[in-house]
């Protein structure tokens, strides 16, 4: 009960929203319960969608809703050199490739596989050499067959199944613009920092299948997952900057908290509103005893 190390990873492309907030406290919500330690690990890998000062509104943000790491912050963008020595280490086991097509090729070549009801995952285009054509960005191959099909069990969403080869096909850890691609930095730093548990929101859940391969191939513990539910805006889309998600008023914390509480589901007294020491003390023991059904 002691070994929980959990953690929120906001990308800083602007300021906190309720559908952000939902996953940072159900995550700090899950180490407590866990009696663990709770990190917050800034995502500004994607340098094109960082907004210059997000990030420390973001911490600014989840001290005043009395959310503070139990260690430092860390920021991606000061990793650069772990996401490296990650990737050579597939380069040296040729688990990786350089590929050559643009994304117009790659829709071209979906739509025709869709045409012909045939899978929608990359095709494997560059698999056996790029054909003349400069590389773009670096993949990892899947493997074919049953060994392409990744099982785990998602402690809100249940068991879950992805087949890799099919659904996903070779995917990209280098981009064209030479940005690290997400799946290859959360595993990463998920392994650095010794995460044991991932609470997040379910947005993020068809990626896991590839991160849980990603960390069979690069030899690290696979963590814990857990995948709340999104908050959607009136057109069932997920809440988010890009569809008009408000900033949370951080001069009144409780009502934002109770209402991602109702959001997880859990359900607390009347004591919940009058403090913020009062809502975690309630949150906290709503939300043991939900892990403890599940």
């Amino acid at each position: 009960m002691t070994t929980c190390r959990g953690r929120f990873a906001p990308s800083p492309t602007g300021p906190l929203h309720i559908g952000s907030l939902v996953s940072a406290l159900a995550s700090w919500l899950d180490a407590r319960a866990h009696r663990g330690t709770w990190l917050v690990r800034i995502e500004d890998i994607d340098g094109p969608r960082t907004v210059p000062g997000a990030a420390e509104d973001i911490l600014d943000a989840l001290t005043r809703f009395g959310m503070t790491a139990d260690e430092p912050p860390v920021w991606q963008s000061r990793r650069m050199s772990l996401y490296q020595r990650a990737f050579e280490r597939l380069q040296a086991a040729g688990l990786v490739y350089p590929c050559g097509c643009t994304r117009k090729e790659i829709a071209d070549s979906l739509v025709q596989a869709h045409a012909r009801h045939t899978t929608l995952a990359y095709p494997g285009t560059c698999r056996n050499g790029l054909n003349g054509k400069p590389a773009r960005a670096w993949r990892l191959r899947v493997p074919d067959g049953d060994a392409a099909i990744v099982t785990f069990k998602d402690r809100w969403q249940g068991q879950q199944t992805q087949n890799l080869a099919t659904e996903v096909g070779d995917f990209v850890l280098r981009r064209a613009d030479d940005q690290w691609a997400y799946q290859l930095a959360v595993v990463v730093d998920d392994a650095e920092q010794g995460i044991t548990h991932i609470v997040r929101g379910a947005d993020l859940l068809d990626s896991t299948a590839r991160q849980i391969y990603l960390q069979r191939c690069l030899g690290v513990v696979t963590p814990s997952y857990l995948h709340v539910p999104v908050v959607t805006n009136a057109d069932g889309d997920k809440l988010s900057k890009q569809t008009g998600a408000a900033p949370l008023d951080t001069s009144k914390p409780l009502v934002a908290l109770n209402e991602a509480a109702r959001h997880l589901g859990l359900k607390l007294n009347d004591a919940a509103a009058t403090s913020l020491d009062a809502f975690y003390t309630e949150a906290t023991a709503a939300w043991s005893g939900r892990i403890k059904r599940q």
